[in-house]
């Protein structure tokens, strides 16, 4: 397999869940992905709740737990829900036709919210920081 997009939503999200999916299949696209579809089963509270739970799992499984960060996994969780709530589409593949800046300007999407560098922040690894400058919706 050559790309997570091979796999149904209903695959994907077992086979991450189950820890079972490549980790060269879990890029970025693929945690937008494991966002949308949990976002669009369970709702925004639920799915942050789950996505920072299945991730952590995840990296901790590949014994590379320095490598989650719970502000970062949040933040992309909230923005993604955001274009959730404005999409026309039911499918991951038109949700990414419809908003590709998630692939290509996600780093400006998360700047907009944040003045510091949460990617890097050590305290953003593990504990929540709140948006500085504007709050998600």
């Amino acid at each position: 397999m050559k790309n997570h997009t091979e796999l149904t939503d209903e695959q994907f999200l077992k086979a991450f869940s189950s820890c079972e999916l490549l980790p060269s299949l879990f890029n970025h696209e693929a945690h937008i992905r494991l966002a949308w579809i949990l976002i669009t089963d369970n709702g925004l509270d639920r799915a942050k709740q789950e996505v920072v739970k299945l991730i952590g799992n995840y990296v901790k499984n590949l014994n590379q737990e320095d490598k989650f960060n719970l502000t970062l996994t949040i933040a992309a969780t909230e923005i993604i829900s955001n274009k959730v709530q404005h999409s026309s589409t039911r499918d991951f593949q038109g949700f990414i036709d419809e908003f590709p800046g998630l692939i290509t300007e996600f780093k400006t999407s998360i700047y907009q919210h944040y003045s510091f560098d949460i990617f890097n922040s050590d305290v953003a690894k593990t504990q929540y920081l709140p948006p500085d400058l504007i709050p998600f919706d």
